[in-house]
């Protein structure tokens, strides 16, 4: 339990950006998990129209800190790679 004023403060500040997160992140895991259906369904104009927004979705949770910076620029080379 938070004895100090600024660790109650702290504790409602981390809550919140615990759930920010864990929005981000499901971001994250939908966008590839989208990414993977199209690929299996190979439907090639699909795949090219959303795969800017999904390389969009994996640099912005990448910037904010969710994932790291280096493991969205191997899942997007990786994509890339099986189109």
């Amino acid at each position: 339990m938070p004895n100090t004023k600024s660790a109650i403060r702290r504790v409602r500040r981390v809550k919140k950006q615990a759930k920010t997160n864990r929005i981000r992140k499901s971001k994250y895991k939908n966008a590839i998990k989208q990414m993977e259906t199209l690929i299996k369904s190979k439907d090639k104009a699909k795949i090219k129209n959303y795969f800017p927004n999904f390389q969009s979705i994996l640099m912005q949770v990448a910037k904010s800190g969710v994932v790291n910076k280096k493991t969205a620029s191997r899942k997007i080379s990786r994509i890339s790679k099986k189109i």
